[in-house]
């Protein structure tokens, strides 16, 4: 630990953190009107081993900002407000209630079995909270800010009976001062009013639905992130933009304060192992450069923090950290566009993650909980996380940075959805208004931490609108990162990464010249354990397993056939998914996170394969993706010796692939195939049979059969939406010989859309010889 903070500022997060310290000696508590003894969670479907352990007591007591701790006198100027409240369920046209409904407990959502109430809320209603406070009002220059992590969706914030504010958004924190509604001194009475339509509405909300089902989850409505107060000077500081510039040596720190019209004078400090290495002075709202003589730079390897204090004339003072590292698309030898870290190419895999508790929902049971995904995800070696569409406590960030785990960012979709083929939705200005304030907030919010490499502003069409503008406004936001302008299958050919979703996979998207080649989804392996389920039916995966003994070796074949596909132009890679969550069974872990399903150190030494240089990848028998290979094909069925090497096939029509119809997914159409069935033949020299790892490079849409020279090597069901790599078999490989070779396939369309291609490559390590 020592050498990623200061001494001091360990020691001064770690007491942050481990406890709801007074601040100025003036904050008493009130308890809610109903005794805290009678609060205990609801019976839920499914409790974490971090639920267990909840109460009134010890929700959530760690400081919420560790990348601003503001000091005084040594002391963090903070006061928890988590814990028992009143709480009541009533009509949106129904004024503050005269009387509560019980006690909840903050910050869980009021669907959730933390919370105690596991209540729907809904569109037609608002959830009240009420609690009281014993302090005296703040006196001479001095505030009392009242921060909420965040509130789902729209909050209205009242101080004895003054409203202080209003916020929308459910996912960016916000902060209200309320000094000026404070009473001299005594009972000081704090409402929160909160209603959230959530799909009933167009604002951004993620995966939360009123009828959950499918890929779709129970709804979040209310207080779901730490609420609260902090003491500060008028004049202070309000936030940090820490920026690295590796190539340019330095740090670049933007101080906000309070007043951005004062322009005070700012100081900043960084500092490795309490050891001083730049300084830098200017006003409030400039960048301030912290020149480094020795970088250190961040990597998931070496994930370096430096220690940093930055003074705002007048007293203010805070305490923080940032990282040196950088984010950029460039060229291999080869010429392919690669993603790189510090300069250097590195595969980016881990999983989709989407934050999601059996007890909590959107909240996690506590911070050792939220941590163990993340220490989980790294000591499976795994090197990125795909938070999707939600965003997560700032800590959990904080926790990304210190174990060296890169993160794209989704933003939460909300509106309507598009199909792969429509145009981009026409939001109305309202809705699009709602967007773009909160991606705007939350990448403000977000834009210090290190480990975020890549945003993501739009999932599979949901709400997806003026991409090619919204990427733009992405960029200009913060340019120091990169954009996948949509992961999925509606890509508008802007951004940084084209991506491509692959059910189970995996595949991948086309080289392009300009855009790195990245698989957004792919994997979706189901496993239901029972004991850790949600609901013990209707539970789902993408393909099905029996035991985790089959799971495992899906999974690794999986792993294999992926470096070959890093060797074709591939970047990166993100698998669905860390958990199970509600009826979905296909995570790494159970919903609760007890039961790993894969095998560790087998799933661990292929994940750290993966970021090896990029393999060699020869063509041994040329799809059609790239330009169209000649087949020799019939539509009616052939004499039951087709597939044999002397068959005569000279009365058989010679064609172009690929074969299929227009609009299925991942299809690059030469010849237009729409009967039931079609049998195809080919050819081709091979100059020496003894091949390294041969794998077979198949778009089938729907059930498949391929024969190499005259033997059934491979039966493929079902259909894939783009091309699949996968081994040759033992028999196919030994089937192959030294000159000509002949390959027949037999395709049969069931439903929906129709294709067929194949190819062969050779997969061969950059050591071996």
């Amino acid at each position: 630990m020592s050498r990623r903070f200061t001494a001091r500022a360990v020691s001064l997060l770690t007491s942050v953190l481990l406890s709801a310290l007074w601040f100025s000696g003036l904050v008493l508590l009130s308890a809610p009107s109903h005794a805290a003894e009678a609060w205990k969670p609801a019976a839920g479907p499914l409790m974490t081993r971090w639920g267990k352990e909840v109460t009134p007591a010890n929700v959530h007591p760690e400081y919420p900002r560790p990348q601003l701790v503001r000091l005084e006198k040594g002391k963090p100027q903070w006061q928890n407000l988590n814990g028992l409240w009143d709480y009541a369920i009533r009509a949106k046209n129904e004024t503050q209630p005269p009387q509560w409904d019980g006690q909840i407990l903050v910050p869980f959502p009021v669907e959730s079995a933390l919370s105690g109430v596991m209540k729907p809320v809904g569109e037609p209603n608002a959830v009240w909270y009420h609690r009281s406070l014993k302090l005296s009002k703040p006196a001479g220059d001095q505030r009392l800010l009242l921060h909420f992590g965040a509130v789902d969706w729209q909050a209205t914030i009242y101080v004895n009976g003054t409203k202080v504010g209003m916020h929308e958004g459910g996912y960016d924190p916000f902060q209200f001062d309320i000094t000026s509604a404070l009473k001299a001194t005594g009972e000081q009475d704090l409402v929160v009013r909160v209603t959230d339509p959530t799909d009933k509405g167009t604002q951004p909300r993620g995966k939360q639905v009123l009828k959950p089902g499918g890929i779709f989850y129970t709804a979040v409505t209310g207080i779901w992130q730490t609420v609260w107060l902090e003491t500060v000077p008028e004049q202070h500081i309000a936030a940090l933009k820490i920026v690295p510039d590796l190539d340019g040596k330095r740090i670049l720190v933007t101080v906000q304060a309070s007043d951005a019209k004062a322009g005070g004078k700012v100081t900043a400090t960084l500092l490795d192992k309490g050891t001083t290495v730049a300084t830098a002075e200017g006003l409030a709202g400039e960048p301030l450069a912290l020149e480094i003589k020795t970088p250190k730079p961040w990597s998931p390897d070496d994930p370096f923090l430096y220690g940093l204090k930055v003074e705002l004339a007048g007293g203010d003072a805070v305490e923080s950290y940032a990282a040196l590292r950088k984010i950029s698309l460039g060229k291999d030898e080869q010429g392919i566009p690669r993603l790189l870290l510090n300069n250097k190419p590195l595969f980016q895999y881990g999983p989709l993650d989407q934050g999601w508790w059996p007890d909590g929902l959107y909240t996690p049971p506590s911070d050792a909980a939220l941590k163990s995904d993340v220490e989980m995800l790294k000591k499976l070696g795994c090197n990125m996380i795909r938070k999707h569409v939600k965003v997560e406590p700032d800590r959990w960030y904080y926790d990304c940075d210190q174990l060296g785990i890169m993160v794209w960012q989704d933003m939460p979709s909300g509106d309507r959805g598009i199909g792969g083929n429509d145009p981009d939705l026409k939001r109305s200005p309202a809705s699009a208004a709602e967007y773009e304030r909160e991606w705007t907030a939350i990448i403000h919010a977000l834009e210090s931490h290190p480990c975020i490499v890549m945003w993501v502003p739009f999932n599979e069409g949901w709400g997806q609108f003026d991409t090619a503008r919204i990427v733009d406004m992405t960029h200009k936001l913060d340019p120091s990162r990169l954009v996948d302008n949509a992961s999925g299958w509606t890509d508008r050919h802007v951004g940084d990464v084209s991506d491509m979703h692959n059910y189970p996979g995996p595949g991948m998207p086309r080289v392009e010249e300009r855009r790195a080649a990245v698989l957004g989804e792919f994997g979706g392996l189901g496993l239901a354990i029972h004991g850790h389920l949600w609901a013990e039916k209707n539970n789902w995966g993408y393909v099905q397993f029996k035991n985790k003994e089959d799971l495992g070796a899906e999974y690794l074949q999986m792993m294999g056939r992926l470096r070959g596909l890093i060797g074709q132009g591939l970047c990166a890679a993100v698998y669905t998914q860390t958990t199970d969550v509600e009826g979905e069974v296909n995570g790494m872990m159970t919903y609760d996170r007890e039961v790993l399903k894969l095998p560790e150190a087998a799933v661990t030494a292929a994940h750290r394969k993966l970021y090896l240089p990029p393999p060699r990848v020869e063509v041994v028998l040329a799809t059609s993706q790239h330009s169209p290979q000649m087949w020799k094909t019939t539509g009616s069925k052939p004499a039951d010796d087709w597939f044999k090497p002397g068959f005569d096939d000279s009365k058989w029509t010679s064609a172009g692939g690929g074969f299929g119809t227009k609009g299925t997914p991942g299809a690059v159409i030469g010849t237009e195939w729409k009967s039931q069935d079609l049998w195809l033949r080919r050819s081709f020299e091979l100059k020496d049979a003894h091949l390294t790892d041969p794998q077979w490079l198949v778009h089938h849409d729907d059930d498949a059969e391929i024969y190499l020279n005259g033997e059934k090597v491979a039966s493929l069901a079902g259909y894939t939406s783009s091309y699949a790599q996968f081994p040759l078999s033992e028999k196919a490989r030994g089937l192959l010989k030294s000159g000509s070779n002949t390959v027949a396939i037999h395709v049969h369309q069931n439903a929906g859309g129709q294709f067929i291609d194949a190819g062969i490559v050779n997969v061969q390590e950059q050591s071996e010889k």
